[in-house]
């Protein structure tokens, strides 16, 4: 049987409710929507961490952040670990990455200046996460370019500048390279773009130009409607970048039919974190208020994630909850690499085949920087505890935690009414931190106390 090529198309930043097969009713994903109508969409898949460097160093590793010290942004990938790349070179397999790395830096301190620094500099190949072939990364892409116009570096260490809308540039390069791809061997190619993230230095998401006017008539998902922040404001670029996006993976999809690829390559959507779009960590000084995603709400933790191709087919829905700290296992799976423990989460074919007897459906995520919190998500619950004076840029975890939110989902789908002081919920409350802590433990982390808020 012949090997998949595997093509990782991951966003920055983008709500699953932002797509028309998750619910949107703008025509803002039709490209995407036509895969998910053909393969495998997961509903109700949520990240493990809701920061960008951490949750990348899940995808290279297939470890939880606080086991690799990848616990915040601005901490380099450990260089003596073994990563989805380096399994898949010893398997046969072409690498490639396009796009944002954010793994290659480092910084002391959340004020420091980098003690490793490849904010601005080309990459050097030790510090690739093991991708050997065609390489167009930048590792903070942000500071390298806006939403129109910058430049990435070649695996030659080569500056390459681009003009033009950064999506358009980004998959530009990713066709580059199925342009000269010759098929003598299966590829993993991963295409990292940095939309919708908002763009940092000027402090607002920046979608092509006329986002503005073409997305006027949007409506607001139930948290934001409800919540504020500066969605408003900030919505309809936000969903232009979402457009972008789709329009580009038209181009991918259109591309690997040209070169007769389409058939045997299994495509993976799915994005980072979410956005919270200023409606939740509002009590955090160390973000000055300007954060987006570091909370154990689905408005972070939510993400879209479709995948379509061989063995993914018939258009199927799966209801399970998962985490995409399964991707990296499922990739290798995918190519026929079976690396049991030696990663977290599960093979989510698996679980898209109906294979899940004595499957416990709950997901689980680290939340760092805004705070060092913890929390579990169930089919009804949401829960999350935080270490009280616990700096989340400095430290990863802790032995002791406090109750943060209890959200029920039943009654409350857009988390709006905390239930962490109600006496009804006591024993439930007991029972989510046992499992939470049974979560913890399995991520390679003490057993903490969990301090009830009612005591």
């Amino acid at each position: 049987m012949e090997r998949p090529n595997i093509l990782f198309y991951f966003t920055d930043q983008q709500r699953a409710d932002t797509l028309g097969c998750y619910g949107q009713k703008l025509e803002i994903s039709p490209n995407l929507d036509r895969l998910a109508k053909n393969g495998v969409l997961f509903e109700e898949a949520y990240t493990a961490q809701p920061v960008c460097g951490p949750c990348r160093a899940i995808f290279q590793t297939g470890k939880y952040p606080t086991e690799i010290k990848c616990y915040r942004n601005a901490r380099a990938l450990p260089l003596n670990v073994k990563t989805v790349a380096d399994y898949l070179n010893e398997a046969g397999y072409d690498t490639a990455y396009v796009g944002k790395w954010h793994l290659a830096s480092q910084k002391d301190s959340n004020e420091a200046k980098s003690v490793v620094d490849y904010e601005t500099k080309a990459i050097p190949p030790e510090r690739r996460g093991g991708y050997k072939g065609f390489w167009r990364a930048a590792d903070v892409l942000e500071f390298t370019s806006h939403g129109y116009d910058g430049f990435v570096f070649d695996e030659n260490m080569n500056r390459c500048d681009f003009k033009g809308y950064r999506v358009d540039c980004i998959t530009d390069f990713a066709l580059e390279y199925l342009d000269y791809y010759d098929g003598e061997k299966p590829f993993f190619l991963t295409i990292s773009h940095i939309e919708p993230h908002h763009q940092n230095d000027r402090k607002c998401y920046e979608g092509p130009i006329g986002s503005k006017e073409c997305f006027h008539n949007y409506e607001l998902p139930g948290d934001l409607k409800a919540l504020g922040g500066d969605a408003k404001e900030m919505y309809p670029d936000y969903l232009g970048c979402c457009k972008s996006l789709d329009d580009n993976l038209g181009r991918i999809i259109d591309k690997l039919k040209e070169k007769g690829i389409y058939d045997n390559t299994i495509i993976i959507y799915s994005s980072d974190h979410g956005s919270h779009f200023k409606t939740r960590n509002l009590d955090s000084h160390m973000l000055g208020g300007d954060d987006y995603k570091r909370s154990c709400h689905s408005s972070c933790l939510k993400v879209p994630l479709v995948i379509a191709g061989p063995g993914f087919r018939g258009g199927k829905r799966v209801k399970e909850l998962v985490s995409t700290c399964s991707l990296p296992k499922t990739f290798l799976a995918l190519a026929g690499i079976d690396v049991k423990n030696a990663m977290i989460g599960e093979n989510l074919k698996m679980v898209a085949d109906g294979r899940i007897l004595g499957r416990i459906n709950r997901v689980f995520a680290q939340i760092s920087e805004s705070r060092v919190g913890r929390c579990i998500h169930t089919e009804d619950f949401l829960y999350s505890v935080y270490a009280p004076g616990m700096d989340g840029w400095e430290t990863g975890s802790s032995d002791y935690y406090e109750e943060d939110f209890l959200y029920d989902l039943r009654k409350d789908p857009f988390e709006l009414n905390n239930l962490v002081n109600d006496k009804r919920y006591t024993e439930i409350r007991r029972k989510l931190a046992e499992q939470l802590i049974e979560e913890m433990v399995n991520a390679g982390e003490k057993a903490p106390v969990i301090k009830p808020q009612s005591l």
